[in-house]
């Protein structure tokens, strides 16, 4: 499917679908403290309509989108250095500038705004996928299956053992030390909310001064603890680059395969995995060990589904003036990324409305929705003015050590 100059339409298109629907799951984490965004009984008992907006999510959008947007991520590293090679220049060394790059931004993100930036992870990933990017088809995929698997496999065996002791805790059969244990940990993560709250609530440079002395290593942390799952999708992204899937060439009959046993079966197994932690009334740690770990089989059989899906609809839908606007979206990923960032923390955090941990679950797809209409509002008009968007002609201008044309 032809894009816009040297551009894969497919890739926008995809790559608009996902940003919009990471909002849908980051707006749990502007909207409150972090432990929000792992259940909808923290840091207080949800109503019945927050557990469902819960449930949905997690079943639909928790980690899928961001694992597509990691597939995106890995094709396009690969695209970027396969279009500078072929045209005489050093692919490698670029690419690394580039990712420095986007280091800085995440790192900045992080201090300057909110502590969820997913930028230095995929900078961190980005550097580790480029050794391995000459690596052959199946080696990629296989290599990217074996460190999904054996890291979420033994994630999985903690989370399992972890669950387990917190279930003989509420069924009283557990030992009174486990049980103090247990409600110290409750208690500590109830009083680390509500420290966090108090400091989203606080004006801008107490915000940026807290996130620089109090845990200035944060995005590194992050990086470590996404690297087994970033990574493996970046790789399986170079792979699906390779083999024509972003351009069309894949069989549609074998699209609509993956789509429905994707889709189907991931989407059931994860259905599966909500129903359980509702009938338990989702306890703390196997929520959170259901959203990291338990996820992981069924939420990377729903990526590719996803994937699959939208590469049958992309011929259609890029036609359509909706695609059109996912489609620009997506060309502007990088500035609908950030650029939601700062909305939803101008709406929420002290320094701007102040709306932090007012706004119930059931309320928060309310601002995702305006979330989305603004990004698909501007990134259209813009692109018809101009040939990227201001964070794409930033960034790829400081890759390139030159200032780069910017109006068409």
């Amino acid at each position: 499917m032809p894009g816009s100059g040297d551009r894969l339409a497919a890739l926008d298109l995809i790559r608009g679908v996902a940003v919009l629907g990471i909002l849908a799951v980051n707006i749990a984490g502007f909207a409150g403290p972090i432990a929000a965004t792992t259940s909808p009984n923290l840091p207080a008992p949800g109503s019945t309509a927050d557990v469902a907006t819960f449930l949905v999510t997690f079943i639909a959008f928790e980690g899928k989108l961001r694992g597509l947007f990691s597939l995106l991520f890995g094709a396009s590293l690969l695209l970027f250095m396969t279009r500078a090679e072929a045209a005489g220049r050093g692919g490698s060394a670029l690419q690394l500038r580039r990712l420095g790059w986007l280091a800085l931004f995440g790192y900045l993100h992080y201090l300057l705004l909110w502590w969820g930036d997913i930028l230095f992870v995929y900078a961190v990933c980005g550097m580790i996928a480029l050794a391995l990017r000459r690596l052959e088809v199946r080696q990629q995929v296989s290599l990217a299956l074996m460190i999904f698997a054996v890291w979420h496999g033994a994630g999985a065996i903690d989370a399992g053992i972890a669950a387990s002791r917190e279930a003989a805790v509420i069924r009283g059969t557990a030992n009174a030390e486990r049980i103090h244990d247990y409600r110290a940990e409750q208690t500590a993560l109830a009083s680390t909310s509500a420290h966090e709250l108090a400091g989203f609530r606080a004006g801008f440079a107490a915000q940026v001064r807290a996130r620089a002395t109090a845990a200035p290593g944060w995005p590194i942390g992050l990086a470590l603890n996404n690297l087994g799952e970033v990574l493996p999708m970046m790789l399986i992204g170079m792979a699906l680059l390779r083999t024509g899937f972003f351009a069309g060439d894949w069989p549609r009959g074998m699209l609509r395969r993956i789509a429905a046993w994707g889709i189907g079966g991931g989407g059931a197994l994860s259905a599966l995995l909500a129903i359980w932690l509702w009938q338990r009334g989702f306890p703390p740690v196997a929520t959170r060990g259901a959203g990291y770990m338990f996820s992981a089989f069924p939420r990377l059989l729903m990526i590719m589904g996803y994937a699959a899906a939208l590469m049958l609809a992309a011929p259609r839908l890029s036609a359509t003036r909706m695609g059109q606007r996912l489609r620009a979206a997506g060309q502007a990923a990088f500035t609908n990324y950030l650029g939601t960032s700062l909305v939803m923390c101008a709406i929420f955090y002290g320094w701007g409305l102040g709306l932090v941990g007012q706004v119930p679950r059931a309320a928060q797809p309310l601002f995702v929705i305006g979330g989305w209409a603004m990004m698909l509002a501007w990134s259209q008009p813009w692109l018809a003015r101009f040939r990227q968007g201001p964070l794409e002609w930033l960034w790829r201008s400081l890759t390139e050590a030159r200032m780069l044309p910017f109006r068409r």
